[in-house]
């Protein structure tokens, strides 16, 4: 019998950005069971498809229309999708169906909803996502929203996916009183090489236009907000002997966070560190990672990162701020940096012979091969969803 699967809190697929749309891309494009049937939410104004219902990677693809109602909107768009996803089980009488939320924003209004889906037998999966009541970008209440939703969110949850053991444990320990049923199921990375080379146009025009060598820059790849420990990786790289650049791929706006960097650090003066806004085109960006001589990561809240996965899968050195949440991902393959010590990693891995740091590349790539590679991810994820937990 079809187990039907309606997916909330992805922004939609067709994507290739984001960590929850790229998932929901890749699990519906890969999916190997006959025996799964998914409906997945799609937000109107993003959709490239504008129509209430249509078809891709064989998936069930609902438009949900979400009033422009400012921090609130993802929120009403989650509960939006389960209205759709609710009102589309009742009439066509669908029994047993799981609804998989991805994050915590709807935690106040999960409690009405779980009590529909219970009159059809049907489950509710969470994924956690990462510990987003602890991001510097949120005011003090906005905080306390989400540390109120996730635990309304695992109140009511029948299982709670989660992307990272370290968010698992934390999920365990901090609910323990509703005794969560959890289960771990890593997020994915693609372990094919760029299929751009060198001479290739777009290729000289993005490494001409920055003033980028080939295998003589550092690469930061990720959101720009400060726990994702940029003054201290501008500062360690500003003060380490290195001669190479500082690529940094990033959404900056010269918003109060990049001024105060600019006024705490002086970078502008510091000709090796290179803002170069977002690269869109998933190739050259795979291609700009293979080329880097090492990769920064400093993200400190949250599972696991997609960009971390990325990076481990292609660059060849990978220096990673020394949390639970990277070292449980990088493990042997990766080098770990202390908040105080990054120019001295910085200077060391300066001295590295090839041979030594084509150990690591091996270790990384192998790393990313034996656990995080999509075909695991999402035979994982089919297991669960066809009662395998």
């Amino acid at each position: 019998m079809t187990k039907n699967v309606f997916i909330i809190g992805a922004k939609g697929i067709p994507a290739n950005y984001g960590g929850f749309e790229s998932f929901v891309e890749q699990l519906t494009a890969r999916k190997e069971s006959q025996d799964i049937h998914y409906y997945v939410a799609c937000r109107r104004d993003l959709s490239e498809n504008k129509a209430d219902i249509f078809e891709y990677n064989d998936a069930t693809c609902f438009n949900v229309d979400v009033p422009d109602v400012g921090p609130a909107k993802a929120i009403l768009y989650d509960v939006n999708a389960f209205k759709w996803t609710m009102k589309y089980v009742k009439e066509n009488n669908i029994q047993n169906a799981i609804v998989y939320v991805l994050a915590c924003r709807m935690g106040p209004f999960v409690k009405h909803f779980k009590k529909q889906l219970q009159q059809y037998n049907g489950t509710l999966f969470v994924n956690p996502d990462g510990h987003e009541w602890l991001r510097a970008k949120w005011s003090v209440p906005v905080r306390k929203y989400w540390k109120y939703s996730e635990r309304l969110m695992v109140k009511h949850a029948d299982l709670l996916i989660c992307d990272s053991q370290n968010i698992e444990k934390y999920i365990q320990n901090d609910y323990k009183q509703y005794s969560p049923k959890t289960t771990y199921i890593a997020y994915g990375s693609d372990i094919v090489k760029s299929t751009l080379m060198d001479t290739d146009q777009v290729v000289t025009d993005w490494y001409t236009k920055h003033a980028v060598k080939l295998n003589n820059y550092y690469l930061i790849v990720g959101r720009f907000v400060p726990e994702n420990n940029y003054e201290t990786m501008i500062r360690e790289f500003m003060n380490s002997d290195t001669d190479k650049d500082l690529v940094i791929i990033s959404n900056v706006e010269k918003n109060k966070f990049y001024m105060d960097l600019q006024a705490k650090t002086n970078f502008e003066a510091d000709a090796r560190i290179k803002f170069v806004g977002t690269v869109y085109n998933a190739e050259l960006l795979k291609y700009i990672r293979e080329n880097a001589f090492a990769y920064l990561h400093g993200h400190e809240v949250g599972g696991t990162n997609p960009s971390l996965l990325e990076a481990l899968a292609a660059t060849q050195l990978n220096l990673l701020l020394d949390v639970g949440f990277n070292k449980e991902v990088g493990k042997d393959g990766a080098l770990y940096w202390k908040k105080d010590n990054l120019a001295r990693i910085i200077n060391k891995v300066e001295k590295l012979k090839m041979d030594e740091i084509e150990t690591f590349s091996q270790l990384s790539s192998k790393r990313i091969e034996d656990a995080f590679s999509w075909h695991k991810i999402v035979t994982d994820y089919e297991k669960v969803f066809n009662g395998g937990v």
